[in-house]
């Protein structure tokens, strides 16, 4: 991810993305550089317009949850009634599970520090 990241800044401040200028980047986080994934992320990067990459991803969970919101409001027939208490169900299933994770997890830290 680091490799992706020196990507992102070197798009930032408008330098060229090359083999010289992430490897410069990660040096300076001291990250250990592979040379091999360096040239592939340059490769691979070479024909994508980077902030068109960024405005498509920013939008894409937002269209994701406005669906997802208007799928919900709709309930309007008994079909989508009957979804919605599945998914209700669902719902609460999962949040049981949260809270199971969330207590171990606390169980451990009490045990850590006494």
């Amino acid at each position: 991810m680091e490799y992706v990241y020196a990507a992102l800044i070197l798009n930032e401040t408008g330098e060229e993305i090359n083999e010289e200028n992430i490897t410069g980047v990660l040096e300076a986080a001291g990250v250990d550089v592979e040379e091999s994934r360096v040239k592939a992320l340059v490769a691979a990067l070479e024909d994508v317009d980077i902030e068109e990459a960024i405005d498509t991803a920013a939008a894409a969970p937002a269209a994701g949850a406005g669906a997802a919101a208007g799928s919900a409001d709709d309930g309007g027939s008994d079909a989508d009634a009957d979804d919605g208490d599945d998914d209700d169900e669902a719902d609460e299933a999962e949040a049981a599970e949260e809270e199971e994770d969330d207590d171990d997890g606390g169980e451990g830290l009490g045990e850590l520090f006494g």
